[in-house]
């Protein structure tokens, strides 16, 4: 089914005008439009969409969004180099979620040592 770019937001899960940015800053493969002129959104293009969500929404760099967008989208796309630039990009980013998890797993830890001295506190 093809969508307008309102529709793909609510597919997606991203903004009109973030949806506009990323085809702006070449993030998108190139879109299809309709006889107004309007983009057109089949299910690979929402696909892709929700994949730049989810990049951004794990805290991924957007430079790096970005180089992993034009790596997908480049003519050279299937190239062994282009995917094996991905991957590291992926990799690191998996990284670097790990040691966030490490580091709010001990906040979390923190907080229920407090939570607990404090909830003596209340009942004596």
């Amino acid at each position: 089914r093809i969508m307008n770019i309102a529709q793909a937001a609510a597919q997606s899960g991203l903004s009109v005008d973030t949806i506009r940015f990323y085809e702006k800053s070449a993030m998108l493969p190139k879109l299809a439009r309709d006889k107004r002129g309007w983009r057109s959104f089949d299910p690979p293009s929402i696909e892709w969409l929700v994949t730049l969500e989810r990049l951004r929404a794990t805290g991924m760099p957007l430079k790096d969004v970005k180089r992993f967008a034009v790596l997908a989208n480049s003519a050279t796309a299937n190239s062994s180099a282009a995917a094996t630039e991905r991957l590291a990009l992926l990799k690191r980013h998996q990284a670097r979620l790990k040691q966030r998890r490490a580091a709010l797993d001990a906040c979390e830890k923190f907080l229920t040592y407090k939570i607990n001295i404090y909830r003596k506190q209340v009942k004596s």
